[in-house]
């Protein structure tokens, strides 16, 4: 009976088209105060205990050092390195422009802010150089998705936070998936290029590649600093986190010096903006997954599930089934720490590792972020690209198309996610 009132509040309260993050703190009032029968009290101590975490300190640095290089010089002088590269290979600027997603995602943790710094600058220059604007569209949206598997990733601290698994672990175990998928994302570009007869005419003297190579140098230099030094044991994510923004900061403003100190305000202003609105959402969720288990809701969802699915494969491929819908109907936040405590119990009795299922929960992610109505990325593109959400969703079709193939893949190779964790952290 509880279950019931449970979630018939929660999917209520959703209905009507309240904030995510009021549903679950109204949920949760009411459950305390009609069916427990406990003082509200209660439920503020639970809200302050939801950020009482230092791991969360890592989420507003790393949205700041996100902002501050999609503002500033980085992100250009990434592609200027990729270009030299690949760029003279068939489809060589699709080539550098996933390739520089790929190590923005690195120094960013965030899919937006990859999509705004790359898509900005590549969109002009693949049109000009003859890529199709459907590919070229559909290319730089979907391969900044990649910005939340690549770590350090702002999904990632929040799925260890709620399923305490190490950060370090799941950072690690993003490695190879985001590796796998980018050269997926660099294969098919290669194909649409050889076919349609798409090939950069980029050419550079050995002079002027030294010099792209010394200016990228500071921007290469930034992911090696910050998961060296995790990896190290130099410092935590969290201060990893905080090491990133003042090594942005400093190449911004006095290295590279194209980002201007009054810029500096708006930067720091939209930061804290988006990092409120996140924590609150967290906090709030934390309240409601306290309720949850309370309640033993994962406990008795294993118990159903284990009753009607009876293999393992079988459950691997429904629940991505269940994500991909999730993603597409909620915000990245909410479907991190709302669905992943509540199979908690499942995934131990199918002896599912939580670093793997991370994993596959962000790539599932990755794809909601391409498909309506909350497909953040796609706004993203309408803003930079300036065409209708029904153009961008046409253009990313096809890479959601190699997404969930790619999903598949790492879904039933689990070693592909683990191998690394398996062998420098777990031995």
């Amino acid at each position: 009976m509880n279950l019931t009132i449970i979630f018939l509040c929660f999917f209520v309260l959703l209905t009507l088209s309240l904030p995510i993050s009021i549903v679950l703190v109204t949920t949760t009032a009411i459950y305390l105060f009609f069916i427990a029968h406990t003082p509200l009290t209660s439920l503020i101590q639970q809200l302050f205990n939801g950020l009482d975490n230092f791991v969360l300190l890592g989420v507003p640095f790393f949205i700041l050092a996100g902002n501050i290089m999609a503002e500033g010089a980085i992100s250009n002088r990434l592609v200027n390195v990729m270009k030299l590269f690949v760029g003279r290979l068939t489809g060589g600027l699709a080539m550098a422009s996933i390739l520089a997603c790929m190590f923005f995602a690195a120094i960013s943790g965030s899919s937006p802010a990859t999509v705004i710094a790359i898509g900005s600058i590549m969109m002009p220059a693949l049109v000009k150089e003859g890529y199709g604007e459907r590919f070229s569209i559909g290319l730089l949206t979907s391969s900044g998705s990649l910005g939340i598997l690549i770590p350090p990733s702002i999904p990632m601290i929040l799925y260890a936070l709620v399923m305490n698994v190490s950060v370090a672990e799941i950072f690690m175990a993003g490695f190879l998936p985001g590796a796998f998928i980018g050269c997926c994302l660099i294969g098919y570009s290669y194909f649409m290029a050889g076919r349609n007869g798409w090939r950069s005419e980029v050419h550079y003297t050995f002079r002027e590649g030294l010099k792209i190579i010394k200016d990228g140098l500071w921007a290469l230099f930034l992911p090696f600093l910050v998961l060296g030094g995790i990896y190290g044991g130099v410092f935590t994510p969290t201060e990893a986190a905080a090491v990133s923004v003042v090594y942005a900061l400093f190449v911004e403003l006095f290295i590279y010096k194209e980002l201007k100190f009054n810029k500096l305000f708006g930067i720091c202003r939209d930061s804290a903006i988006l990092s409120g609105s996140l924590l609150f959402i967290l906090s709030c969720a934390m309240t409601f997954i306290w309720l949850l288990t309370v309640e033993q809701i994962p406990v008795k969802l294993a118990e159903l599930i284990i009753a009607n699915v009876k293999e393992r494969w079988l459950f691997l491929l429904a629940i991505n089934g269940v994500l991909l819908f999730i993603g597409a109907l909620m915000d990245i936040v909410t479907a991190v720490i709302v669905i992943s405590p509540i199979l908690i119990e499942t995934l131990t009795r199918y002896n599912i590792d939580y670093v793997h299922f991370g994993i596959m929960m962000i790539i599932n992610i990755e794809c909601g972020f391409l498909t309506p109505p909350f497909g953040l990325n796609l706004f993203v593109s309408m803003a930079i690209m300036r065409r209708s959400l029904i153009e961008i969703g046409k253009a990313v079709l096809p890479f959601i198309a190699l997404f969930l193939a790619c999903l598949l893949v790492i879904t039933y190779i689990p070693k592909l996610s683990l191998l690394l964790p398996d062998l420098l952290i777990r031995r």
